[in-house]
């Protein structure tokens, strides 16, 4: 056996113990049986997390007669990372649809979902949702959220059916709805982490631990308390974005050096406690990255509401180039690698421009800020636009030539991209320019449920008595990628559904 080979077998050896020794060490079990635990308080449901699908469950508990309901919040404001996000809603059959004249339906929002999942998303939730979808809407109306009057188109929609607040932020929705909870009488309680569940003798759930006065980073303080919940558990944190050793183990490349939109509390523990008691794992490493991002700016930003808007009428290209690389209202994963394969000579990052029309894009009321802020650029001409990003300018001229050719038949013969939000919309001096690049957006992984909102034991197949979960800390509902705007109504559908299954 020659040396390196040895060296290699050695390695091999080596690394296999580790990871025995790895697996020995035996994981922090924080849920544990109910037996003989001195109860600190009592509540019908406890809802745990306060973001779209925890606030849509307790204002539908509430109106279906239920009581003695908490939510329990770890960080220190509500919303979650729901107040955070691009605030748009998807759904079919809504009034702006049938105002614009489109024409849509739950069939036809499942099967562009499908499309995008790739053929393993769960059609049953995905029905489940889109069916319920204004209801959901109606919802936020109801409670007092404003919206934009026009529709958006967003990749891998077929047609525009897409909602946006006012505000262009979750905010608008999360802050109406929990204003309605309180209007309501729901109990809110932030810095309150949830520690585990209690357990009765068959493994259903009798109750969870909560650590009250807890402040992020510090995880031993604050008081324990033991809280017996009569009708159920709902379990609606998000997804574990934020935990980078976790996001690696399911993928490698997502590393702490890329980006992330997430709240910071997006970190995964009652997702994995779930795990713990014997919920089923599904989708795990389908981690979606989002390809309207800027790499000059932290978090989500002000570029990514502003991208949203413009794509559709706007060009992506590549800077070496000066020529598109993709279908820029694609489904999100197939923007997202192509983004991902613009590098420079050495293999580095090369972040492409999206250009877009001044007269379009201050069309969108973050358009301001993303100037203002030095994460866009204005130009008067496509010469000093070439120039300061050193674009070839020729094949850049060609180009706008071109597409604009594509908008005046209506056909991309490009890239087969949808024309009909670009009519008459040509790409014309003055221009804004963005940078584009990638960053850890959603986890389509998480526990697996049934269109009831319940989470299945790995074991029977059979629901964990009174455990429910929905929003992202579930899994499998979207498949390999997940369309844009199609979260906050399976967040409060699911939720609202968690809710009709405690109280049916």
């Amino acid at each position: 056996m020659t040396h390196s080979k040895l060296m290699g077998r050695r390695n091999f050896i080596k690394g296999m113990a580790a990871a025995s020794a790895a697996v020995a060490t035996p994981a922090l079990a924080l849920s544990e049986p109910a037996k003989g635990i001195k109860w600190d308080k009592q509540v019908d449901i406890a809802i745990i997390g306060s973001g779209f699908a925890g606030l849509a469950a307790a204002i539908e508990a509430k109106r279906l007669g239920g009581n003695n309901i908490e939510i329990f919040e770890k960080m220190a404001v509500y919303g979650g990372n729901s107040a955070i996000n691009g605030g748009l809603f998807a759904a079919p059959n809504t009034p702006l649809q049938a105002k614009e004249g489109r024409k849509d339906s739950p069939d036809t929002m499942v099967a562009d979902q499908l499309k995008a999942g790739r053929g393993i998303a769960d059609e049953k939730i995905l029905r489940h949702v889109a069916e319920h979808a204004m209801e959901a809407l109606q919802m936020t109306l109801d409670a007092g959220a404003e919206y934009h009057p026009y529709l958006q188109q967003l990749g891998g929609h077929s047609v525009p059916r897409t909602y946006q607040t006012t505000v262009s932020c979750g905010g608008g929705i999360t802050q109406p709805l929990l204003k309605e909870c309180k209007k309501l009488g729901v109990t809110l309680s932030n810095r309150t982490k949830f520690e585990g569940f209690l357990l009765d003798e068959q493994g259903g759930v009798e109750g969870i631990k909560v650590r009250r006065g807890y402040y992020f980073g510090k995880e031993d303080g604050g008081n324990l308390e033991h809280i017996k919940v009569g009708k159920g558990v709902i379990v609606a944190t998000g997804g574990f974005a934020q935990n980078i050793n976790l996001r690696m183990a399911q993928d490698p490349t997502l590393t702490s050096e890329v980006g992330c939109t997430n709240a910071k509390g997006a970190t995964g523990e009652a997702m994995l406690e779930m795990f713990r008691v014997g919920a089923v794992p599904v989708h795990m490493a389908h981690i979606q990255s989002g390809p309207w991002a800027s790499p000059d700016e932290g978090g989500f930003g002000y570029v990514s509401n502003y991208s949203i808007y413009n794509f559709p009428h706007s060009i992506a290209v590549d800077r070496r180039t000066g020529l598109r690389f993709m279908d820029e209202i694609a489904d999100r994963k197939t923007r997202a690698d192509a983004q991902l394969e613009r590098r420079d000579e050495q293999g580095n990052p090369n972040p492409p421009l999206m250009i877009t029309s001044y007269k379009q894009s201050k069309q969108h009321p973050t358009a301001k800020k993303v100037l203002k802020y030095g994460v866009g650029w204005k130009f008067d001409s496509v010469e000093a636009l070439a120039e300061h990003f050193g674009v070839p300018l020729a094949p850049l001229k060609q180009q706008i030539e071109e597409y604009n050719g594509y908008v005046k038949t209506g056909v991309d013969k490009q890239f087969g991209k949808n024309m009909a939000k670009a009519k008459g919309k040509y790409l014309e001096a003055p221009f804004t320019v963005v940078r584009l690049w990638p960053k850890v957006h959603y986890c389509q992984g998480g526990v697996q449920i049934n269109p009831r909102a319940e989470v299945l034991n790995s074991m029977t197949g059979k629901p964990i008595s009174k455990l429910f979960a929905a929003g992202e800390v579930t899994g499998g509902t979207h498949g390999v990628s997940r369309l844009g705007s199609c979260s906050i109504p399976e967040c409060m559908v699911m939720g609202m559904t968690a809710a009709r299954t405690i109280l049916a």
